[in-house]
């Protein structure tokens, strides 16, 4: 429950901020998690060797991160790192799982 931790790392700032950045968050968590698998499927497939390895959880990590940080931006979430942080990790160790179980070396 990644949402928790957005609740959690704003806790400090005035309601309703926390409970708005775990929303967006769970959202957020939500759609990365629907799309990751196909588009690291879909990048493994245009590559071959060591680049099929290491190019989805790189793409991964970026668009994550930039949804990730946009979002919350524009939503005003007041400790967006701390926010992120957790999220981004579990993307992009997933991610680099995921492409190792694809890969053909």
């Amino acid at each position: 429950m990644r949402w928790g931790g957005a609740v959690f790392a704003s806790r400090a700032h005035p309601m309703p901020e926390p409970v708005i950045a775990g929303v967006l968050q769970g959202t957020i968590s939500a759609i990365i998690t629907l799309l990751l698998k196909r588009m690291i499927e879909a990048v493994t497939a245009r590559l071959a060797g060591l680049p099929a390895l290491i190019v989805p959880p790189v793409v991964a990590a970026s668009l994550s991160l930039v949804l990730l940080a946009v979002l919350h931006g524009q939503a005003g979430t007041p400790e967006t790192a701390a926010t992120i942080a957790v999220s981004l990790i579990v993307s992009t160790s997933y991610a680099f799982f995921y492409s190792l179980t694809l890969w053909k070396p």
